[in-house]
């Protein structure tokens, strides 16, 4: 095989929402300052008995029941995210375990935070590309919420809780093109979650500079990678930062016939859960046509950025 191919995706989001109203009662803000700053309408929260790993295993199901596919025949489980408490088991074996994969899969959690994702999916393209693997199940999942300092309302009003998930395969035609990825090392403060609990916190000013600055031409690059220009695109979908990153990044980029991702309007920021999220509600909502090029594009953590140009399934 010279290639892979995403064939199906899926998407899980927690029962109880959190409305700017909600938020209003607890800190400082209200709906109109929450909308200007960030877009954000509403958010998603896990309760106790719904961990990363548990989100992404809803998530996993959907995709693998979408694709027609049983547990036993994916051989590698990929799992971007920055909330797992615990260190091990981590949350892919956990995830391969609740699907009772009885195949021997190769588990791994990458820790990329909000670019964590497209991250993963370049592991699993490269992974079926070298021989490795011939069929991954990719997931993106946080749980935003629960390292949330609630007190902060530049932060709180941010994030959400959810996963996303994709099915790749090997074919003879490449579906997924190749990434272009790379970090800000000496500005990985930007955005942290740290301490002991841990706490999500980030300079929002420094994010939102270097997103709607430095990363226009990075996204170019990466459809320049697949052979296509921007306005070829017929779907754009961003990490789910904030919508004042989103809507002037999507427009400098050049993508003018592309269907744009706003998904944080509903969602919130959930980190490595929202591409795969977003791109799994427009694909379910007959937004985009199948096999037409979607730019993936994940920023965040680390001051860490991957994207790559894909076939929608």
């Amino acid at each position: 095989m010279t290639g892979s191919r995403v064939v199906a995706l899926g998407h899980y989001q927690p029962a109880k929402v959190i409305t700017n109203e909600d938020l209003a009662a607890m800190v400082d803000t209200n709906d109109e300052w929450i909308r200007s700053r960030v877009g954000i309408k509403t958010r998603r929260m896990a309760g106790p008995d719904e961990p990363v790993d548990e989100l992404a295993f809803q998530a996993a199901g959907k995709a693998l029941a979408s694709a027609g596919l049983t547990p036993d025949d994916i051989d590698l489980v990929l799992v971007a995210t920055s909330t797992a408490i615990d260190r091990s088991p981590n949350m892919a074996a956990r995830v391969a375990a609740k699907l009772g994969m009885g195949g021997n899969p190769a588990v791994m959690d990458i820790n990329v935070v909000c670019s964590g994702f497209t991250h993963a999916l370049a592991t699993a393209d490269h992974a079926i590309r070298a021989g490795s693997a011939t069929r991954a199940l990719v997931i993106g999942a946080d749980k935003m919420t629960e390292i949330t300092d609630w007190s902060d309302r530049t932060t709180c009003v941010l994030t959400g809780d959810g996963a996303g998930a994709a099915v790749v395969e090997a074919c003879e035609e490449p579906g997924i093109g190749p990434v272009l990825w790379g970090s800000v090392p000496e500005m990985g403060h930007a955005v942290r979650i740290e301490g002991s609990p841990p706490v999500f916190a980030q300079e929002g000013q420094s994010v939102y500079r270097w997103a709607t600055t430095q990363l226009p031409p990075l996204a170019r690059k990466a459809c320049e990678r697949a052979g296509i220009t921007p306005e070829d695109l017929a779907g754009v979908v961003l990490h789910q930062a904030n919508l004042r990153i989103i809507e002037p990044l999507a427009a400098k980029i050049g993508a003018v016939n592309a269907v744009v991702a706003r998904d944080v309007v509903d969602s919130g920021n959930t980190s490595a859960g929202s591409i795969p999220m977003a791109l799994s509600k427009l694909v379910e909502r007959g937004e985009i046509p199948s096999g037409a090029p979607v730019l993936l594009f994940g920023f965040g953590g680390n001051l860490s950025y991957a994207g790559q140009v894909i076939h929608c399934p």
